[in-house]
């Protein structure tokens, strides 16, 4: 039996970063008879053309492809795929890495759907979520299913459908270039497939590639060529081209490269205006969200001033996500939602009111008056806006999209004035959140997407004012795990599966801690999600001094005692004296001091610190006093704020700084 798989991997000077692509690619689950892996390199100047010929000498399944250097990863993807002999090709970039038994299961389930195009599960750490791995189909619809989403390479494609369509990557192209290639091939192909359940391909972060605005255009008319041939005139065709009119053409007048390149930028912006006066009519603006309706709107007039102005002012822009309440409902933790657009100051969105009608009010830098109140007419938009909650695994970027419940509000904000909400309530079932399987151990981030209304963006979820709901459950399937809601030291929530420890999960949970005073003692309080039947193993409160030369080590039992019902399992209480002045071994005094919790077993450092001043005892972040962070402000003596405000002081002391050490040896 022949080749099942060949693997197309590009590498080009990529020092130790391809070592783990090359060896996820060698090192499959899946008979080294039945796979190959064709090493294309790219002129690489780094030895990395010995490595790949001794690699490819030590396995039968592997060979070495050298090329003259090109620059692009285009001429040696098509080198490879003219050269492999497997049923189907799958490229990778220097910096992706494939699971064990990716390729196992992508050609399986390819060959039991008969695909044209599989596209395994990816995951990233960088860029929006991948929204089209929300469900395994064996028919995917290109727009149904949101595969412009996925326009990314690393596919498994069937080699005998990419030479009866003649399907290449144009060498001269960039990015847009390759997101033609599998655009093509969704419109040709005549069963895409979609695995979702299984991670297959970890992506890595691509530099950004300076695209040229020429090469950019003559692509992008050829592709939309190849859709007008596939897909009759209607709804789909028009989506199809908001995408790329969206993307390829408005989206890059708002980028900084754009607003800041005042020598190409106007040679780009008599491009776009030739192209959008070609292919795009105005009746595609209705597609846009507002912000790009108004770019189009500037670029028919000729107003390349505006679009400048308006990058610059709405590049700062973002959602405000706030978590008004948290709750377990048995296993499956309940999130209620407060979520809207932010401006380019931080502050959220306001919305004219005429009547009916909600109009979008352009930053105070915008000439309003040259846009039509159909542009910046938002009153459809708001009422389909509508919000995505998921959960995000820190360590292997994998993301599970949340059941919710959601409802946009207008709410009044001064005379004829309104800003827009969406109140919704979010659902993590633990025990099935995973596409129908438990979430794995892990750190798991929660995040929103917006989209609607006057723009698009995406953002951690902030915990509420007040005290934390720091309560955990033990999850009964597949087998009883604790899983412990927490909050980073920035106020984002997080989900935390099975921690290590007792002492650990106290440690996630330790920035809500607490300090009291009373009788020359202070009573630190630290929450704890969750308390075995036993009471949990004996642990100590252990505080190091920050200061320099000075290490000293106060430490003290921490007491169980009753937490608060439905917030809060438990709380650790330790007992620390304070002096003021002249302080013993065994009591805290002035300055950081670093906090840790002791077991028999281990000690973990916690998410505080403790500020003694004048004998008062306050809790910080533990940066906030760590040595290896100090305050850019220096020492905070009277005098040191005294010379702070003198003009020219910090310059003195800065000159005397040098001189004193200019003449050590």
């Amino acid at each position: 039996m022949g080749v099942k798989v060949s693997v197309i991997v590009n590498v080009c000077n990529p020092g130790d970063v391809a070592d783990a692509c090359i060896r996820s690619a060698m090192e499959q689950t899946m008979p080294a008879d039945d796979f190959e892996v064709l090493l294309v390199d790219d002129g690489s100047t780094d030895g990395t053309a010995e490595r790949l010929d001794a690699i490819a000498g030590a396995r039968a399944n592997v060979r070495a492809l050298h090329l003259p250097y090109t620059g692009s990863p285009s001429r040696g993807r098509n080198v490879g795929l003219a050269g492999a002999q497997g049923d189907y090709v799958f490229f990778l970039d220097q910096g992706d890495r494939l699971e064990r038994d990716a390729l196992a299961r992508m050609y399986e389930r390819a060959v039991e759907t008969d695909a044209d195009v599989l596209i395994g599960r990816l995951v990233r750490d960088h860029g929006p979520p991948m929204i089209a791995f929300a469900r395994s189909t064996a028919r995917a619809d290109i727009l149904r299913d949101r595969l412009l989403s996925l326009l990314g390479p690393q596919q498994l494609y069937r080699r005998a459908f990419l030479e009866e369509h003649e399907l290449g990557f144009a060498v001269a192209g960039g990015r847009l270039a390759e997101q033609a290639f599998v655009m093509r091939a969704y419109l040709q192909a005549k069963v895409i497939a979609v695995l979702a359940e299984h991670v297959c391909c970890h992506l890595g972060e691509r530099p950004p590639a300076a695209e040229d605005p020429h090469a950019m255009v003559q692509e992008l008319r050829t592709l939309l060529d190849d859709i007008d041939t596939y897909v009759g005139e209607g709804r789909q065709r028009d989506r199809m081209y908001a995408y790329w009119y969206r993307y390829a053409v408005l989206r890059p007048l708002l980028t900084s490269r754009f607003a800041d390149s005042s020598v190409d930028r106007g040679r780009h912006f008599r491009l776009v205006q030739d192209l959008m006066k070609e292919r795009f009519p105005e009746k595609l603006d209705r597609h846009l969200p507002v912000q790009l309706r108004a770019v189009a709107a500037f670029v028919r007039m000729g107003r390349l001033d505006q679009i400048v102005l308006m990058s610059n002012s709405t590049r700062r822009g973002g959602l405000r996500s706030e978590l008004t309440e948290v709750r377990w409902d048995a296993h499956v933790l309940v999130l209620e939602l407060t979520v809207e657009v932010k401006g380019g100051d931080g502050r959220p969105d306001r919305y004219r009111v005429e009547g009916p009608r909600l109009h979008w009010m352009p930053p105070r830098s915008i000439d309003a008056k040259l846009l039509h109140p159909s542009v910046t007419n938002v009153s459809e938009a708001v009422e389909r806006a509508r919000i995505e909650v998921y959960v995000r695994h820190a360590e292997t970027g994998v993301i599970h999209f949340l059941p919710l419940a959601q409802r946009v509000e207008v709410v009044p904000d001064g005379r004829r004035r309104a800003r827009v909400q969406i109140k919704a309530e979010a659902r993590i079932d633990v025990t099935a959140a995973a596409l129908g399987e438990p979430l794995q151990p892990g750190h798991w981030e929660v995040h929103v997407r917006m989209y609607g209304g006057a723009n698009q963006a995406r953002s951690r979820v902030r915990r509420p004012e007040g005290p934390l709901n720091c309560l955990g459950v033990l999850a009964q399937r597949p087998r009883m795990r604790l899983v412990v809601p927490c909050w980073s030291d920035q106020g984002e929530l997080g989900l935390a599966v099975e921690p290590r420890s007792f002492a650990e999960s106290i440690a996630l949970v330790s920035s809500g801690a607490e300090v009291k005073q009373l009788d020359g003692h202070a009573y630190v309080v630290l929450p704890v999600p969750y308390v075995p039947p036993s009471g949990g193993p004996p642990l100590e409160l252990v505080l190091r001094s920050t200061r320099r030369g000075r290490e000293r080590e106060v430490s003290a039992p921490a007491l169980a005692e009753a937490g608060v019902p439905g917030k809060l399992a438990g709380q650790l209480v330790a007992k620390l004296p304070v002096r003021r002045v002249w302080p013993a071994a065994d009591h805290l005094g002035p300055g950081g001091w670093l906090a840790f919790l002791r077991s028999a077993e281990e000690e973990v450092g916690l998410r505080f610190a403790l500020s003694v001043r004048r004998g008062r005892v306050q809790v910080r972040p533990s940066a906030a006093v760590d040595p290896q962070r100090p305050s850019p402000l220096g020492r905070d003596t009277a005098l040191h704020r005294l010379g702070r405000r003198v003009p020219g002081a910090r310059h003195i002391v800065r000159l005397a700084r040098a001189g004193r050490h200019r003449y050590l040896t």
